[in-house]
């Protein structure tokens, strides 16, 4: 019997509200990416993660 793959951890907080650049203001992810998230294979959740830290970390150069 096989076991089911690991799946990263979504970085969803309950704050669904995207701006105007369709960044979500809670996980920091596009529209795109939380609809696609589910059906994504590993890797790309960790390339969607990566993204996710550099745009939490320009929000809060910017908002500083």
């Amino acid at each position: 019997m096989s076991r089911p793959k690991p799946q990263v951890k979504s970085p969803c907080v309950n704050i669904c509200l995207l701006n105007e650049e369709d960044i979500c203001v809670g996980c920091y992810r596009s529209g795109r990416e939380i609809s696609l998230w589910g059906g994504m294979n590993k890797a790309s959740q960790l390339a969607v993660m990566k993204k996710v830290r550099e745009r939490e970390a320009r929000s809060k150069l910017v908002s500083d």
